[in-house]
């Protein structure tokens, strides 16, 4: 098992010089990506992460110069070639390279597709019977969080403050009226339950249409587990039963937040949710 990477069409080596500096995702972050996993040497739901692609392409006015059969024969071709039964792909579109600079994009550049494909870990068998630690950290992104651009840094400092506090994720607030609203976490989804009800915030520009959320959604329905999607507060999430997040490398409980206790740690509908996610990959 090995990681592989492509670039414009082609496989290539890690260390080939292929990208120009005059890109413009270098430059202004300027293209969208997505992210699905491998397991058991196959993809899984990789349909709708290319669905979300060619969503997030359309928002931002990328035209792309590959096909979706184009894009599914690369990704096929990287997992062959890479022998990986359980891994990660991550796949983007830049706008383009441009020369010279300019914040404004020209209306003839040819989109470049990049991808790469890499073995991943499962998460410690600890955090599915203690739960995960997390931060409580001021959402500082963009207003279009929809649209999965290259442009994380609001991310990246959050996640960056959990590492440094030994934690997992940074579970994202905005202030609105006074009070403090919990939109995300800086890598996935969030939702606090209480009361047999799940709660997680609503689909908008605040927040990532996630593809696990999606799948937790359906699981929850199918399992007479009602959900209330509306912004809840970070005291709200103080103060749950349950906290999860989910991602597309899975559905991870919290159980600590700001060094604070979650409800009993991994609740009952943590686990009957993730035994049903499980399930799916099993059978993936």
């Amino acid at each position: 098992m090995t990681s592989v990477w492509f670039y414009d069409g082609k496989i290539v080596e890690k260390n080939q010089p292929v990208a120009c500096i005059d890109d413009r995702g270098y430059q202004f972050g300027d293209g969208v990506y997505d992210a699905w996993m491998v397991f058991n040497g196959r993809h899984f739901l990789r349909q709708e992460h290319l669905d979300r692609l060619e969503r997030s392409c359309n928002l931002l006015g990328i035209t792309p110069c590959y096909s979706r059969a184009e894009i599914e024969s690369f990704s096929d071709l990287l997992l062959k070639e890479s022998g990986i039964e359980r891994g990660a792909f991550y796949f983007q579109w830049s706008r383009g390279w441009q020369s010279p600079r300019n914040h404004v994009g020209a209306p003839n550049i040819r989109p470049i597709l990049a991808g790469s494909i890499a073995p991943v870990s499962p998460k410690p068998a600890e955090y599915f019977t203690e739960g995960s630690k997390c931060i409580f950290y001021p959402d500082k992104r963009h207003h279009f969080c929809h649209i999965k651009t290259l442009n994380l840094l609001g991310s990246v400092m959050a996640s960056t403050e959990a590492a440094k506090a030994g934690c997992y994720e940074a579970i994202l607030v905005r202030e609105n009226g006074g009070e403090k609203f919990v939109t995300e976490s800086s890598r996935s989804n969030c939702y606090a339950i209480k009361d047999g009800t799940i709660y997680t915030a609503p689909l908008g520009n605040l927040i990532l249409a996630g593809i696990t959320r999606s799948i937790v959604l359906q699981i929850a329905a199918s399992q007479g587990i009602e959900v209330v999607e509306k912004f809840c507060t970070q005291e709200f999430f103080s103060n749950a039963d349950e906290v999860f997040v989910s991602s597309c490398s899975g559905i991870i409980p919290v159980s600590f937040i700001d060094n604070k206790p979650v409800g009993s740690g991994v609740g009952p509908i943590f686990s009957k949710l993730n035994n049903e996610y499980q399930k799916m990959i099993d059978n993936n």
